[in-house]
């Protein structure tokens, strides 16, 4: 802790140029500076790191990937240590403060921002320590720092997302989902071991064995639970080569039958579906990515791989196994350079059975082109239910094999299009809801209290029990809009 403490310190006197707060006045519901201090206050604890307010710290926490949703926090709170954390959420519910931990800001629907509270920014927690099958990491690690620490070691992650620059904070909180969930779950299943900040502000350390309640609540939980100060995670031994086969399908319900194939028999160790757009910009051919991984030595047998396959063409390449957990490099770097970053993204998730994912994908490709997404992507991952064990990340229930279907468009910066975007995306996820589907919470979607019941039902009532114990003044990541704010939890939630 010491070393993190200092490796923070000196971040935080590198360039940052904030104005530090000694206190806060609970009549006026203000931040103090020293400047300031004549005024009635309540100081601070003692910080090893900051609690800033100036505009630009305020500013960025104010925004997030989806860039059309603003709420602006009191303060920003830079933490030293995790007991940084620990003393600012007793502070925050001392005085009625809500409170959430943001890491690289990649939620779309403002899930990280509080309006009037305080926003903890997990980038000086990023602390990684590799040992010999697990990984002790920081909320605000990324993958990437993740995996720079570890496959040099010849180790890795079992399930790690397409974008490597979120933090295993945001991943544990939403759940996390990559190409070898059908084969490991998601993140969230290979957790180990958490260290978490209660609402109450106690620090607790939870497992399966240990607090098993909380463990469970707080994987996929949402922030509503406690937030995550150090997480202990899973690896396994990597692999140095990626052999991928390019598959090519003439439509989505050819890639469909393949893709829930090989998700039972599990020959490949990555797998996904991209629906691709013709000339015309209508959606429909799809592209199957699998994966299998190998060190030099006997190769992959190619036959054996593809037999039984329906696809129409083919394509094959070997690549170093730390280039294809870093693939989409290039494609972000140009969508950086063309300014496609910095649109507004109100993106569509959701977790469909098998059975039923054919008939809701078609019904949307009906009604979209590629100019109403922006040319956005059009991802299919396959996955199986009993590989995902954590109660609160709620997925369909119907079928072994369930497919994430994602929409991940790039919306012109018109309130009055991204709210249309928004709102089709609402009337999706109801459709969806009715074949059985489940939101997958990184999302934008305007929900109401009943859709979060039918969202964790059968289990709204653990999810409350939970929230009681754990939350019950109910500060703790609001921008979910799942509890009412302004007010404590109660049994009639």
């Amino acid at each position: 802790m010491m070393k993190e403490a200092t490796v923070a310190r000196r971040r935080l006197l590198q360039g940052i140029a904030a104005v530090a707060v000694i206190g806060f006045d609970p009549v006026r519901r203000s931040w103090l500076t020293e400047a300031e201090a004549s005024r009635s206050l309540v100081r601070l604890p003692r910080l090893d790191g900051q609690l800033v307010t100036d505009a630009a710290s305020l500013a960025a926490a104010a925004d997030d990937f989806g860039h059309y949703i603003h709420r602006t926090p009191l303060a920003v709170l830079k933490p030293g240590s995790i007991n940084d954390v620990v003393e600012m959420v007793r502070y925050a519910k001392q005085y009625n403060l809500r409170i959430a931990m943001r890491g690289q800001g990649h939620s779309t629907h403002g899930q990280a921002q509080v309006e009037a509270g305080i926003v903890i920014d997990s980038s000086t927690l990023a602390s990684v320590s590799v040992n010999a099958s697990d990984a002790v990491v920081g909320p605000g690690a990324t993958w990437r720092q993740i995996t720079a620490a570890t496959i040099p070691r010849g180790l890795t992650p079992p399930t790690l997302p397409n974008y490597i620059d979120i933090t295993i904070g945001g991943n544990i909180a939403g759940g996390g989902i990559g190409g070898a969930s059908h084969r490991h779950g998601a993140v969230v299943d290979n957790v180990l071991e958490l260290e978490v900040v209660t609402g109450h502000g106690h620090l607790r350390k939870c497992s399966a064995t240990q607090n098993a309640a909380l463990f469970n609540a707080v994987l996929g939980g949402l922030g509503q639970f406690g937030i995550v100060v150090r997480a202990r995670i899973k690896l396994v031994p990597a692999k140095q080569l990626a052999r991928l086969y390019i598959l090519q399908y003439p439509d989505v319900g050819s890639f469909l039958d393949d893709a829930r194939a090989l998700a039972l028999d599990e020959r490949f160790d990555h797998l996904e579906g991209q629906i691709n757009a013709d000339a015309m910009g209508r959606y429909g051919t799809v592209t199957m990515f699998a994966v299998k991984y190998w060190s030099p030595g006997p190769a992959p047998v190619d036959a054996t791989l593809l037999r039984g396959l329906d696809h129409v063409a083919q394509e094959i390449q070997d690549i170093p196994y730390a280039a294809f957990v870093a693939r989409l490099d290039p494609i972000i770097e140009f969508a950086k350079t063309v300014g496609a970053w910095a649109l507004p993204h109100p993106w569509f998730d959701i977790f469909l059975p098998a059975s039923t994912t054919e008939t809701f994908v078609e019904e949307t490709l009906a009604t979209v082109t590629a100019e109403d997404t922006g040319n956005g992507n059009l991802i299919l991952y396959p996955l199986r239910r009993s590989k995902f064990k954590r109660p609160f990340l709620r997925v369909p229930q119907q079928d072994e094999v369930f497919f994430l279907y994602d929409i991940l468009g790039f919306a012109p910066p018109i309130p009055e299009v991204v709210n249309y975007w928004v709102a089709r995306n609402t009337g999706w996820l109801d459709r969806g809801r009715d074949l059985g589907g489940k939101r997958y919470n990184i999302g934008s979607a305007n929900l109401t209290r009943q859709d979060w019941r039918k969202y964790f039902s059968p289990l709204w009532p653990a999810v409350l029990l939970a929230k009681l114990a754990y939350d019950p003044m109910n500060i703790l990541t609001p921008g979910q809009g799942i509890f009412p704010w302004g007010r404590p939890v109660d049994c009639d939630d």
